[in-house]
């Protein structure tokens, strides 16, 4: 949930049947509490962390975490391009919890999805690459694919 106050909405989100819930975490007053708020609504929590946000940070949440997110654009509008960079944070996630979803959003695309899968990523979130291709249905089997090939040598 890309809100400023992510713990109003997990009543809502539970009531709504979602499963996981993901907030961000510069979004958050106290990252622990909105962690324990998800599960308490029979939820699985997730936490992402925008580009200029160290991965530390994240990564001391990671062992009470289903996901841990690692937005490789700014957050806010579709269409950014791929920051490559983001690429060291989503590797020290699977380095040091390689039992952890790590997942990747923005810019993601058959041209990026490499560099996402060989870092680590196996959760992977695709806008306007999917949208916007002529065959969706084929570019999401090929970013599928291209996951499931790295998590195969994992």
């Amino acid at each position: 949930m890309m809100v400023a106050q992510p713990d109003q909405w997990i009543g809502d989100m539970a009531k709504a049947g979602a499963d996981i819930y993901t907030f961000h975490l510069e979004a958050s007053e106290d990252p622990r509490t909105t962690i324990q708020l998800i599960r308490e609504a029979g939820m699985k929590p997730g936490c992402g962390i925008k580009p200029g946000t160290d991965v530390g940070e994240l990564s001391e949440l990671a062992p009470s975490l289903e996901v841990c997110l690692v937005m490789t654009v700014e957050p806010g509008f579709g269409g950014q391009k791929f920051m490559a960079d983001m690429m060291s944070k989503v590797e020290h996630l699977r380095k040091n919890h390689p039992g952890s979803n790590v997942e990747v959003d923005g810019g993601l695309s058959p041209a990026t999805i490499e560099q996402a899968a060989r870092a680590g990523a196996n959760m992977i979130v695709s806008g306007s690459a999917v949208v916007k291709a002529s065959d969706a249905r084929a570019v999401i089997t090929q970013l599928r694919e291209v996951v499931c090939r790295y998590l195969s040598t994992k």
